[in-house]
């Protein structure tokens, strides 16, 4: 083959190079920081109900040295939320929480809730991006295991209530939220069988409620005594299929998870690629609605504000936090 012919293919390839670096090159030092609020009118509230501001924050990956994301995720105090909800992934190095605490000391009183993901267990590895295709991410058994216990610590100091298989209730703004999560399920560490017993626990210290957990209608429980407004969130690291349908299964009206970065790297007018999860692509990120059976419940997945130090790149993906305004329902 003659040296002419070969110039236009090696031009063709040139370009494609040259293309492929500049968009990694934006996605690595623009948008990988163009730190995003998405916000949301959710209606979900009983009628006559405040209106309750809801933080939604996921997948931090913090290392120590990210202070323009640690500013940045302080700053979102003077939105003044009612309710912050963390869906884990807040670790993202040995000495992350260095940086949680600089992130998220302005919300030390403010009520919140979180729950585990699996970098809140280990630390990042290195990973071959095209595995992603093949599948949710597999685990590294060589990974290093960072202080969870001392990240949870912190959020018991901020007043944060931990839902890692558990239950819990809270009253904002005059209407009751009834509460239920589970641990990371990409590690395999959710409990879905406790949740049911986590539940009447939870409805049996409650002297108004009943042995029904809140219909799909409105959020009220069936039983007239209990006759103030009620709220069901669950909360999750990662959306698999398993815990959404057990979720609204068990009366979910609200879901909040984190983990799949958005797909962290898609293509404009294509969306996500990857999902990290069994989740469908068209649900990887923002408010959407997750039936099951009969029942239905609104599901915000975060595309998180992180990513791993080893492929630190977003691409027509930018890092976000949710601030979603629970109103009542038509």
């Amino acid at each position: 083959m003659s040296r002419s012919r070969l110039a236009p293919a090696a031009q063709i390839a040139l370009a494609i190079g040259a293309a492929g670096a500049a968009a990694f090159a934006y996605g690595s030092l623009v948008e990988r920081k163009n730190y995003t609020l998405r916000t949301a009118e959710v209606p979900v509230l009983p009628a006559g109900s405040k209106p309750i501001r809801v933080l939604h924050l996921s997948d931090l990956h913090m290392a120590p040295w990210q202070r323009d994301k640690q500013a940045w995720v302080r700053d979102l105090a003077a939105l003044q939320p009612d309710l912050v909800v963390d869906t884990g992934d807040n670790l993202g190095h040995r000495d992350g929480l260095v940086g949680i605490r600089a992130a998220l000391e302005p919300f030390r009183g403010v009520p919140g809730l979180f729950v585990n993901g699996s970098n809140d267990y280990f630390g990042p590895t290195p990973k071959n991006p095209f595995r992603y295709f093949t599948g949710p991410s597999r685990h590294h058994r060589q990974a290093e295991r960072l202080d969870i216990e001392a990240l949870h610590g912190y959020f018991d100091e901020l007043g944060w209530v931990d839902l890692d298989n558990a239950a819990a209730a809270l009253e904002i703004n005059g209407t009751r939220l009834e509460c239920f999560g589970v641990d990371d399920p990409h590690r395999g560490f959710d409990r879905l069988d406790v949740i049911t017993a986590a539940i009447d626990d939870l409805r049996a210290d409650d002297p108004l409620g009943d042995e029904t957990w809140p219909d799909a209608r409105g959020g009220r429980s069936t039983d007239a005594s209990a006759d103030r407004p009620t709220l069901t969130i669950g909360v999750a690291h990662a959306p698999y299929r398993r815990v959404l349908d057990s979720f609204v299964n068990h009366g979910a009206q609200l879901i909040l998870a984190g983990h799949t970065h958005g797909g962290q790297v898609c293509v404009p007018g294509v969306g996500a690629l990857v999902t990290n999860c069994d989740i469908p692509r068209e649900q990887v990120k923002g408010l959407s609605t997750w039936r099951h059976g009969l029942r239905a419940a609104y599901l915000n997945v975060s595309a998180g504000l992180g990513t791993s130090i080893y492929a630190p790149v977003r691409f027509a993906c930018p890092p976000e936090a949710s601030l979603l305004t629970l109103v009542p329902a038509a």
